[in-house]
Order: C-alpha cells, then sequence, then structure tokens
C-alpha cells in the first residue's frame, strides 16, 4: 500500500513514549483520512454519505479544584468528514495527561476535550462525558440481522482478498441484515490485534453468506486501522455486490480504555445512542 503527499513514517506514531500526567494538548495525533482513502480511490468523493466513527472512552480521571480525583466515561463522535482519524495511542496518551490536572468543572473537562480532538481531527467531533451512575443499569445489547459464522465451510488462508467477492450475488433482490463477530485486524502501526463483530444492513442483490464469511476472515492477519477496514468493507461490496443501499457499522473491543465502533451509510443516520456489545 503505498501513500503518495504524507507517509505514515512521517508521523510520529509506534515509539516509546512517557505518560505524562499534566495536561498536554499537543500528545493527540490525527492521521489523514485521504492516506487510506487515497488506495481506495475514494479521497475527492466517497461512496458512503452518513457517518461518524463513535468511541467509548472508560478511562478519564482528572482532579477537582480541592485535589479529589474524578472519573467519567465519555462517548466521543467523529465525523467522518474530518480531515483527520484520531490515532488511539495519542488519545490514550492524551487522556491520561489529565489524571493529575485540576479542572473546576465536569462541564469544564467535557469542553475541553472536545475543542482539542475537533482541532486534531480539523473536524466537527461532539463529546458527551457521563457520570458512572449512567451506567448502572445500561444493558449489553447484540447486534439485529442473521449472524453469518456457523457455516460448515474450510478456511486455510488468511490473506486479505477482496476478490473473494467475485460473482458474491445472487438474482434474488432483498433487504437484510447480516452479522459476524470473527473480524479481527492488527494495527497499521503495532500489529496488536483488534477484534470486532460487523454489522451489514443491505438493500440489493442478494450477497452469498458464504462468500461473505471468508472475506470477512481474510482480515485477520490484515494492517489497518479500524475506521479504515470498515471504509475498505463498504467500497469492496459496493464494487462486488452494488447495493442500492448500504450500512456497515463494527464495534471493537477496547484497547487502552477505549474502543472504536466506525459507522458508514449510504441512507442510514449514524447511531445517537452508544450500546455495548457482549465484548465490550
Amino acid at each position: 500500500m503505498k501513500y503518495e503527499d504524507q507517509s505514515l513514517q512521517a508521523l510520529k506514531l509506534g515509539q516509546q513514549t512517557n505518560y505524562l500526567s499534566q495536561y498536554d494538548a499537543t500528545l493527540l495525533q490525527g492521521v489523514p483520512r485521504k492516506l487510506n482513502r487515497q488506495d481506495l480511490g475514494i479521497i475527492e468523493h466517497q461512496p458512503f454519505s452518513i457517518g461518524c466513527d463513535l468511541w467509548t472512552a472508560y478511562e478519564i480521571s482528572w482532579l477537582n479544584m480541592n485535589g479529589v480525583p474524578q472519573v467519567a466515561i465519555a462517548d466521543i463522535f467523529v465525523d467522518f468528514r474530518s480531515e483527520n482519524l484520531i490515532e488511539s495511542k495519542s488519545f490514550k496518551l492524551y487522556l491520561n495527561s489529565f489524571n493529575q490536572t485540576k479542572f473546576s468543572s465536569f462541564r469544564e473537562v467535557e469542553r475541553v476535550i472536545q475543542q482539542d480532538l475537533q482541532h486534531c481531527a480539523n473536524g466537527n467531533v461532539v463529546v458527551k462525558l457521563h457520570p458512572l451512575s449512567n451506567y448502572t443499569s445500561q444493558p449489553i445489547v447484540a447486534f439485529s440481522g442473521d449472524c453469518i459464522d456457523d457455516q460448515e465451510i474450510i478456511i486455510d488462508d488468511y490473506n486479505f482478498d477482496a476478490n473473494l467477492l467475485i460473482d458474491c450475488t445472487e438474482n434474488i433482490w432483498v433487504e437484510e441484515t447480516l452479522t459476524s463477530h470473527l473480524l479481527k485486524s492488527n494495527c497499521l502501526i503495532t500489529q496488536q490485534p483488534d477484534w470486532g463483530s460487523v454489522q451489514i444492513h443491505y438493500v440489493g442483490q442478494k450477497i452469498n453468506r458464504e462468500k461473505l464469511l471468508r472475506y470477512i476472515v481474510s482480515f485477520r492477519q490484515h494492517n489497518e486501522f479500524h475506521e479504515q477496514c470498515v471504509e475498505r468493507i463498504f467500497c469492496d461490496l459496493m464494487r462486488f455486490a452494488s447495493p442500492e443501499k448500504l450500512t456497515v457499522y463494527a464495534r471493537y473491543t477496547r484497547r487502552g480504555g477505549l474502543d472504536i465502533n466506525p459507522y458508514r451509510s449510504n441512507f442510514e443516520l449514524s447511531p445517537t445512542e452508544n450500546t455495548r456489545l457482549a465484548r465490550q
């Protein structure tokens, strides 16, 4: 995979870092979305018109003006049209920098995080900071739709291959939602495993479930950011299945107190509620 204007090697990612405990907005690192979109051929025009990267931040703590530690959980919505995605390790380091910093109020922390993320992403970001009491009765939910994972098939190749979707449609027009919990990829910088579940809602010719499962499993050793994987799935399905309507939504397990849940669609509004799957 080749990038023209700016390579990942030019970004200060994947290097040994110190954990700072005093607020420092410069720790945040954005990654230009155009790097991956260039490879997909969608820099100017994306096939999805709706979407966000929905983050959950479980490890947020700071000091009130009396020096007493405070804790919270945040939902963060980063617009897919922002210039940059937020690199997750830098986000973790940034949030850790709040640990020994005094803030005057709960809302000040929320405002500062939103302001800094908008600057890093160079786009619209919404931050909703919640007290832990909001989560006392939050249920664990499941993706709606038919799970395609329990198929009697043999797989012996785990290299990414979009061509597994060739001739993946049948001459039957349907609207259906398909899910899989077998999505796994690796971080583009650290090669650490990223585990996720994916939901695909579409209107169009019926997609062959075996071919779709083989395609999803082929991400197993693929190195790419969460957001980029979802955009690649969306583009590959549009290319090979040509649905009239399509939504791809993935929810990944947390790492470093953060989970990332990218959502892309050409017909459905982004989620307004951040609900958790079993592995989250």
